[in-house]
């Protein structure tokens, strides 16, 4: 089984305290973490300590986390294969839009909504963790697991 930290728009300058307090707690036992975009600067990587971490750029990332980090990526985790990426515009239709981005995935993770997102459609599982900063447009803060075993499955951790 595999376990896989999920984080998207932390619209964060640096790494902070809070956010160390996070990883440390949620993602202790997790060894690989994706960020789906809105760092905002690249420091804030260094929340992440010594896991793995992969992570895409999003619509309100710094020209150097624009010309670091890819737009988009395909990972692959014993045999399942997850598109990453930010997302973008109108949150309304933002699922089929995103599946015309990637071929042949079996889970999408995004961001840009700040809404958590845990959905099958047509045999992929679009999954957005939320923010765990920023309550703009969702009522609570929060990040996500996904779960690699016969299947694949997101959840997600409301945040206090």
């Amino acid at each position: 089984m595999i376990r896989i930290g999920i984080i998207s728009d932390t619209h964060l300058s640096d790494a902070t305290p809070e956010l160390d307090r996070l990883i440390e707690y949620h993602f202790n036992d997790i060894e690989v973490i994706l960020h789906a975009g809105d760092l905002v600067h690249m420091d804030v990587l260094n929340a992440f300590g010594g896991k793995r971490i992969h992570a895409v750029c999003g619509n309100m990332d710094t020209a150097d986390v624009v010309k670091t980090l890819p737009r988009k990526k395909v990972l692959e985790f014993d045999g399942y294969r997850i598109g990453l990426i930010h997302g973008g515009g109108d949150p309304s239709g933002m699922e089929s839009r995103l599946k015309d981005e990637f071929d042949t995935v079996h889970c999408i993770v995004y961001g840009h909504t700040h809404k958590p997102y845990n959905e099958v459609h047509e045999g992929i599982l679009y999954f957005n963790p939320g923010s765990p900063t920023d309550k703009i447009f969702s009522p609570f803060n929060s990040l996500g697991i996904l779960t690699i075993d016969t299947t694949i499955s997101g959840s997600i951790i409301r945040l206090p």
